[in-house]
């Protein structure tokens, strides 16, 4: 991207040396950042090209292929070749040095790959690059379309049995079987219909072909929000569309399983006691001996998850693994379960000691057999499961006493939780790992908020090094985050975040503060990997300091951490913050508490505007885009997950719309006109309750943007606000440009 805001010399000159902050000068230093960003030669994470010993990966415009077994890195493919074949293909001319897609897929041939351009999908032979024009995938989850509550799929085509013999299909919601290659079919069920219907999947068959497993789903509400785009690019008249989107406390669809012997031709009954009440079932798992099957069950309500095992022969269920907490249980990120090919055991992912570990339990006696990993450190997530030799090969975090936390590394430990080995080497950094499918070799790409990323290739069998890809220096005069810890509410705790301070930084002067956050309790957010230009160093260039922290209710630390969350989106980790900034104020002199200021997006739009709600004496102005501005409007999902089931007062006590009238401080609220990520109504809301409260701020609504996306426009008119609100400054006059 281009800096928008282009000037003659010696105009730019001019604002170069003027002193104050907010000039013109500042904004192109800001926004030129991000094309900075975009041709930065560092690499992004390797991704293993199938059952080969090659990967690929992408450093600034260039995407590259290693190959393991040389210990060489070349060109992935001819970006001119690939650029004149996308330029045909596309009709819009594509440069080699600024292909239009920062990922790829390569086929199962190993000489072809798949792109997406503009939502259109290519798939582009590396031999003759001859392109061809693909089906179209659902949109990127970026800009989802619809955000339905978990449902079970069905198959709109027959499902032949293991032996080849029979093949079972669903005709008028009822389920039937034929012989393969026959007209004549049977009924096996007669009660189903259009909203109790049954479903068959891709593994519904046992292997015996004698009995078969599925559900039968009773619909639920499926809520649907409309649309108008305003102002569509293709015709004059507005348009009107639906989106499936099921919200907090929606009556969803209840999946049943269903045994059916095809012996006897009868259905066996199922006692579903065990799971009642489901917001989730997975796809069922037959046994190889056709003797029982399995599912996962997650309850309503996010408190209870199970794995269910049903006999075949009698249709009793059993609780193989039963998880249950007073809280919520996890599902985003720390759930992990992995089938022995035996059989006879389950790797299991839980919080129950208080930290996020894992166990191996015995799948017939639905007992731990072991723990596996133990201690005050997380895992974070597991990259291969080495079944031959007993190991799992995974990522965890807070492993190095007196290291920041959230830097993942990795390790090897065997299933009886032995031999526990370090995989990357080095603490102060973030490592992504990439494992060949035969699990011989990886690439290890790691970097910190101040180390570039190195690329190194490793044998996984003794872990030495093979050879280093990349190994980038810092460019000259780098401007970096500084880190910066203070203790938490409970007064132990330690609270991470990290200061950006504009590039002609003036430790003489005092400096506004502004805060960036995202408080979701299903991550953590402060950076952790390497960018030379972070779009938070760009809103420094504005004459701010600008911080971000990840507060108590936020994840990949201990559960009794992210309890604080429960029931409490409101909290945002906020009494954290505040001690945090007043930590910060007083050890230096140039950051200004008395102009704090705070932006943020989707929940965090959530939280920035909470802030002036709820502590309006502390934070002077904030920046509110695309927020889930009460937790009932917003997506089933998320919001049951953190704040629980059935809705009850704590969505009213967390709610930006019924706290509106509290409003301390200078406000921006932002929303795209087709946000189908966060219902739009949520925002206009809010504005709806500041207006009846005869509150002042300003607003801007963005015709045919969705939730992301939104462009330069709205981060110029967030810099103006925060410049006017905060630096005391009137903002160029953009309109004499």
């Amino acid at each position: 991207m281009q800096p928008m805001y282009k000037l003659p010399v010696t105009l730019l000159f001019a604002c170069l040396i003027a002193s104050a902050q907010g000039t013109r000068a500042d904004y192109n230093r800001a926004f030129g950042l991000a094309e900075k960003a975009r041709t930065a030669p560092y690499a992004g994470p390797a991704t293993a090209i199938n059952d080969t010993p090659r990967y690929w990966y992408r450093r600034g415009n260039d995407f590259l292929i290693i190959d393991a077994n040389k210990g060489t890195k070349a060109p992935a493919f001819d970006h001119t070749k690939l650029a004149a074949a996308l330029t045909t293909a596309t009709g819009k001319e594509v440069k080699p040095d600024r292909l239009p897609f920062s990922t790829l897929t390569f086929n199962k041939d190993n000489k072809s790959i798949e792109v997406v351009v503009d939502e259109a999908r290519y798939r582009i032979d590396l031999d003759t690059y001859a392109t061809e024009h693909r089906p179209a995938l659902p949109r990127d989850s970026r800009y989802p379309v619809s955000l339905p509550a978990p449902t079970v799929p069905g198959l709109t085509t027959p499902l032949k049995s293991p032996n080849g013999e029979t093949e079972a299909f669903i005709r008028n919601h009822n389920l039937w079987v034929r012989p393969v290659n026959s007209t004549t079919a049977t009924p096996l069920t007669f009660d189903g219909s259009e909203d109790n219907a049954y479903r068959l999947a891709t593994k519904s068959w046992a292997p015996d072909s004698n009995k078969l497993a599925l559900y039968r789903v009773r619909l639920g509400l499926h809520r649907k929000i409309a649309y108008i785009e305003s102002s569509p690019a293709d015709q004059v008249q507005p348009k009107h569309s639906m989106v499936e989107y099921a919200k907090p406390g929606d009556t969803i669809d209840i999946p049943r399983p269903v045994l059916i012997n095809l012996k006897t031709n009868k259905q066996i009954e199922i006692d579903p006691a065990l799971f009642a009440n489901p917001y989730s079932m997975s796809p069922m798992q037959w046994h190889k001996d056709s003797s029982a099957f399995t599912f996962e069950y997650n309850q309503r309500g996010h408190q209870v998850y199970r794995i269910i095992e049903v006999d075949a022969s009698s249709g009793t269920p059993r609780a193989v693994i039963s998880e249950e907490s007073p809280t919520f249980f996890c599902y985003y990120s720390k759930r992990f379960t992995h089938y022995t090919s035996n059989e006879k055991e389950i790797i299991w992912m839980s919080e129950r000691d208080g930290w996020n570990h894992l166990y191996i339990y015995g799948r017939n006696s639905g007992q731990v057999i072991n723990t596996i990993t133990s201690g005050n450190w997380v895992v974070r997530s597991v990259g291969k499961v080495d079944e031959a030799k007993r190991q799992i090969w995974f990522s965890a975090s807070g492993m190095h006493a007196g290291k920041d936390p959230y830097y993942q590394h990795w390790f090897r430990i065997n299933f009886d939780g032995t031999g526990l080995t370090p995989v990357t080497n080095n603490p102060d950094a973030t490592h992504s790992l990439a494992f060949s499918e035969d699990l011989s070799t990886f690439v290890d790409t790691y970097s910190s908020y101040n180390q570039p990323p190195t690329v190194e290739l490793r044998r996984t069998f003794d872990l030495t090094l093979i050879a280093t890809l990349e190994k980038p220096t810092l460019p000259p005069n780098s401007v970096l985050p500084t880190p910066f810890t203070a203790k938490g509410r409970d007064g132990s705790t330690d609270i991470w975040g990290l200061i950006f301070r504009p590039s002609n930084f003036d430790p003489s002067k005092k400096y506004p503060v502004l805060e960036y956050i995202y408080a979701g309790p299903h991550d953590s957010f402060v950076p952790k990997t390497f960018n030379v230009a972070h779009p938070m160093q760009a809103v420094a260039e504005l004459g701010f300091i600008v911080v971000q922290m990840d507060g108590m209710g936020t994840s990949n630390r201990s559960k009794a951490f992210h309890d604080y969350a429960w029931k409490n989106i409101a909290d945002a980790g906020f009494p954290d913050r505040i001690l945090w900034h007043k930590a910060a104020a007083a050890q230096y002199p140039w950051y200004d508490l008395t102009r704090l200021g705070i932006y943020g997006h989707s929940a965090g739009g959530q939280s920035s505007l909470g802030a002036l709600l709820f502590h309006g004496d502390f934070y002077k102005a904030a920046a509110s885009s695309a927020g889930c501005h009460d937790n009932r409007m917003d997506k089933i999902s998320w919001n049951e997950q953190w704040m629980g089931w059935p809705v009850g007062p704590e969505y009213t006590a967390s709610s930006n719309v019924e706290h509106a009238a509290k409003l301390k401080g200078k406000l921006l609220l932002a929303v795209g006109e087709m946000d189908t990520n966060v219902d739009p109504a949520s925002t206009m809301q809010v504005v709806n309750a500041l207006i009846k409260a005869n509150k002042t701020f300003d607003f801007l609504f963005l015709p045919g943007k969705n939730h992301g996306g939104w462009g330069d426009y709205y981060d110029r008119k967030r810099a103006d606000f925060f410049v006017r609100e905060l630096l005391g400054v009137q903002p160029p006059e953009w309109n004499t440009l």
